[in-house]
């Protein structure tokens, strides 16, 4: 199946009701799930009259919901995932990585490879410069857009 096919069909599922869509094709089969994002929510307790005078001068006042805080967001040039797939840091198990902390790369330089269908895409760096953070793990799921190395 085609990239451009399946960024729209993600695209879609994402912005309608749907939670599940799979789709059978001669090339394979190509399964969809939305995941329902985990929200904390405060539901207000129905208090009776008579106590409610009681139960406002006495009860502490409902807390903001709780959110985990975000992380902080890194500084310097932050090299992204191009595609959904499976991230990997050497070309096969048993070699080097392509860079580690602290290495100087230059633009163009192969940094890493997303497995998307099979296919292994070579990454490369967009900018010159020192490996500060490498944020990924090696063979974690990626998402488009996520955030893979911190080039300073």
């Amino acid at each position: 199946m085609d990239l451009r096919k399946l960024k729209t069909l993600i695209d879609l599922v994402s912005e309608s009701n749907v939670s599940e869509l799979e789709i059978t094709e001669a090339e394979g089969k190509v399964r969809i799930v939305k995941s329902a994002p985990s929200a904390y929510v405060a539901a207000p307790v129905p208090v009776a009259p008579a106590a409610a005078g009681l139960a406002a001068a006495t009860a502490p006042a409902l807390a903001a919901p709780c959110v985990p805080a975000a992380p902080a967001a890194p500084t310097g040039h932050v090299v992204k995932s191009p595609m959904v797939g499976t991230f990997y840091r050497a070309s096969s198990p048993g070699s080097k990585p392509f860079v580690e902390l602290g290495d100087p790369i230059k633009a163009g330089e192969t940094i890493c490879i997303v497995e998307a269908m099979k296919i292994l895409n070579e990454i490369e760096a967009d900018k010159s410069g020192i490996v500060t953070q490498i944020l990924v793990e090696n063979a974690q799921a990626v998402e488009y857009g996520q955030p893979l190395y911190v080039i300073e």
